[in-house]
């Protein structure tokens, strides 16, 4: 009879079955109960830095790591968790917890340092949107949480208009109905016994207007219904302005300012939905049960916030500063180059950029290309951006932000723009083809080859000469397209709306009688090949 239909074995009776434990036994810590202390010594010398830029776990299996002069972006890894994070993960994992103790004793003080009622950590801030939107249906009712997401009542959330975005995820995966309103009148008109939540989207768009937060917390306290604030790249200010408005629940990310574990996030707020919230996710078996927080990340998260209070906030844009500046001094004496300082517009990314300008017709480098060359390099470097691009548009940028370099990076920085400004190599002006252009106008159907599935769209271009307009309907969404031909090589942008979101489309082909074949860019969501047949 197989193991896993044996009723009550557990996943560790099942390893020991396997032979497996013993050997996994082998490579791990030591128990600090158990252990002598010599043993404790010999535990504590395994955790080192080993490697260097060029050698590393990372470059062993074939990943280049990069010197981060962009910022806090999920898909470059976050943050550079501070070192009281690492020690507490690393300290957290040599002991058995229960965790709804460890939530519980987590939950209380993450109230106290934050001064909300309550709070608790969860894995990433996408998850608080999630665990918040199903604490506001469910509460820590076990039906209604088992019947999620089906059952029909409380079934809304409203999102103001300026507040729709891709993070917004986490609000739709619950099943709910998304209500968008746009002006108070209409968040009044909407407000019913099916209103689950309201999400706001924190930023310039939410400090200001008959839809702020203020006046969206006064509308919804009238009627008693939960305000969320999504904050995640915010500071978490003492006292929190979001909660001082009226908020409900405030969610952060634990791994961009506060440098905690990448993969953690904070949810605070009332006592009671803060709860509910930590009820349906792991390890009970709910609807969240998905989002896990392991013990380390939970303790990760708790030095992060605890830390947060402690560190030298303005010592820290004073350095960062400084090394915008050495940037600066740098290449500011080249031809053409002008800088400029960012400073940010709200609570999120509080951090100053460098933009440096030049004229690439007279440094023979673009942006777009001095962007890819800092990529393409040794050591990997990632900035905050570039422009320009040849032969039409010369005026060249790129931006550096600080926020995630460490002491030195500012000069490794410097040097490779240097380089790359003033030793840019040959660069050619793209080929463009000869010759009159095609005629495309006309209806098109379109198959999209993704790397997994096919997609159906249908265009309807309009042409005058090698300038092309048009319509492009997806499957669900649609958009207007824009683009160029000449002889027979096309060109078509769009920008797709969608729920919250936007997909970027740059489609790309040879014209071939009544046929085009190409490829299509569609930005994080890659490439894939694509044919029109003429309809």
């Amino acid at each position: 009879m197989s193991l896993f239909r044996t009723a009550r074995w557990s996943r560790r009776e099942v390893l020991k079955q396997s032979g497996m434990l013993s050997a996994f036994g082998a490579v791990t810590s030591i128990s600090p109960l158990a252990a002598t202390a010599q043993q404790k010594a010999s535990a504590q010398r395994t955790i080192t830095h080993e490697g260097t830029e060029s050698d590393n776990l990372f470059t062993r299996i074939g990943v280049r790591p990069i010197v981060n002069g962009r910022g806090t972006f999920t898909i470059i890894s976050g943050s550079r968790s501070l070192p009281q994070v690492k020690q507490a993960m690393y300290d957290a994992s040599f002991y058995f917890v229960h965790l709804d103790e460890l939530m519980d004793a987590v939950g209380k003080e993450l109230g106290q340092l934050t001064g909300a009622e309550w709070g608790i950590a969860t894995t990433g801030c996408e998850a608080a949107i999630a665990l918040a939107t199903i604490a506001c249906i469910a509460g820590t009712d076990p039906e209604k949480s088992q019947a999620l997401p089906y059952i029909k009542t409380r079934d809304q959330v409203i999102i103001p208009k300026h507040s729709r975005n891709p993070y917004d995820f986490g609000v739709r995966m619950t099943g709910v109905e998304i209500v968008e309103v746009d002006s108070a009148d209409e968040l009044r008109s909407k407000l019913s016994e099916r209103t689950a939540m309201i999400y706001i989207l924190s930023g310039p768009d939410a400090e200001r207007g008959p839809l702020s937060i203020p006046s969206i917390c006064s509308i919804a306290k009238e009627k008693g219904i939960p305000v969320f604030v999504d904050a995640a790249a915010e500071e978490p200010l003492v006292p929190n302005i979001h909660i001082q408005h009226g908020a409900s629940l405030v969610g952060y990310s634990g791994g961009k300012c506060m440098r905690g574990p990448q993969s953690s996030g904070m949810l605070i707020g009332q006592k009671d939905l803060c709860r509910a919230a930590y009820f349906q996710a792991a390890p009970h078996h709910n609807y969240g049960r998905a989002y896990k927080c392991s013990k380390e990340e939970v303790m990760g998260l708790l030095a992060a916030v605890r830390q947060w209070y402690k560190r030298d906030h303005a010592a820290e844009q004073q350095e960062w500063l400084s090394w915008l500046q050495y940037i600066e001094r740098r290449v500011k004496g080249l031809p053409s180059v002008t800088t400029e300082y960012l400073q940010p517009e709200d609570l999120s990314n509080r951090s100053p950029r460098l933009r440096i300008h030049w004229d690439a017709t007279s440094l023979k480098i673009t942006g777009t290309e001095l962007v890819a060359r800092l990529d393409a390099g040794a050591p990997r470097i990632l900035v905050d951006g570039g422009t320009g691009t040849r032969p039409a548009h010369m005026a060249s940028s790129i931006t550096i932000m600080p926020y995630m370099m460490d002491p030195g990076e500012d000069r490794i920085i410097a040097d490779a723009i240097y380089e790359g400004l003033t030793k840019p190599g040959h660069y050619e002006d793209p080929v463009i083809p000869t010759g009159a252009p095609a005629q495309v106008d006309g209806k098109w159907a379109i198959a999209i080859q993704y790397s997994r599935g096919v997609g159906e769209q249908h265009f309807i271009l309009e042409q005058s000469g090698g300038d092309l307009t048009g319509r492009q309907q997806g499957e669900l969404y649609k958009a207007d397209l824009k683009g160029s031909i000449h002889a027979n090589q096309l060109e078509l942008h769009s920008n797709m709306d969608v729920s919250g979101n936007t997909i970027p489309w740059t489609f790309r082909g040879i014209v071939e009688g009544n046929t085009i074949v190409g490829t299509v860019n569609m930005g994080e969501y890659g490439d894939a090949s694509w044919k029109a047949t003429r309809v």
